[in-house]
């Protein structure tokens, strides 16, 4: 059935099974995301206090950028435990991702197990080990033989800077997988995402595959990477932990 949409105060959206944060500061054309949180952090903050008290079993969901740390800054900020405090995370750039091999391949995209990792913004990556086509390694596939990997993992983690050059900032893309995140999240569908969600092994907040349903993230998959992987994973837990330490 279609629902109602109509406007509320911030204590009626506290008491709301899933909060959705879109509210942020833009980003300029070339700007590094993480420029945005001195400006965000105060957006974030005004906003959690505006929603007390939160209903405590309520969901947070954030898109604003740099989601990792404003994603970290709301669970401090409002009180909830951790698994209820989400961002969208790498979800975005991992479906550019299996679109861009899906061109490549020949193969539908949604049968291209393949993820953007680590921070959304300039330190992600791609899970190249862990990929996997039709069960099989994705780098087996005959047409990735030979593919300069590290230009599409560049290509895919600065698309965003394009269609903010091209239109001022991105829109649609990133509405609907809002929307698929919160459909998950109201209907405790357990599906796994590459959401921004607190990775206890790491310490910190960053984009990992979980699985996430009406309590909020479920589980935490511990996603095996080579060498090469763990080492721009560690790039990118450093640098969201130096930026969250700054807001604690």
């Amino acid at each position: 059935m279609p629902g109602t949409c109509r406007q509320a105060s911030f204590q009626e959206a506290g008491q709301a099974d899933v909060i959705i944060i879109t509210a942020g500061a833009r980003q300029k054309p070339n700007e590094p995301r993480s420029n945005l949180i001195d400006r965000n952090y105060t957006i974030i903050k005004s906003i959690m206090d505006s929603l007390q008290p939160i209903k405590s079993t309520s969901k947070i969901l954030l898109i604003s950028n740099p989601v990792d740390v404003l994603t970290h800054i709301a669970q401090t900020t409002s009180g909830l435990p951790r698994a209820q405090v989400i961002g969208s995370g790498t979800y975005l750039d991992s479906g550019r991702l299996r679109n861009a091999l899906s061109d490549i391949t020949g193969v539908s995209p949604t049968s291209i197990h393949a993820y953007m990792l680590g921070e959304h913004g300039d330190n992600q990556f791609t899970g190249w080990s862990s990929a996997r086509i039709g069960g099989l390694p994705l780098l087996d596939h005959p047409k990735l033989k030979g593919m300069d990997l590290e230009s599409i993992n560049q290509k895919i983690a600065h698309k965003a800077y394009e269609i903010i050059e091209a239109k001022g900032s991105t829109y649609y893309g990133i509405g609907m997988c809002a929307a698929i995140i919160a459909e998950a999240l109201l209907n405790n569908t357990s599906q796994v995402f590459p959401l921004t969600h607190y990775v206890e092994g790491l310490g910190c907040y960053m984009s990992w595959p979980a699985a996430i349903g009406s309590s909020g993230v479920e589980q935490s998959f511990d996603v095996k990477l080579d060498a090469a992987e763990t080492k721009k994973l560690e790039v990118a837990v450093k640098a969201i932990k130096e930026v969250c330490a700054k807001y604690n």
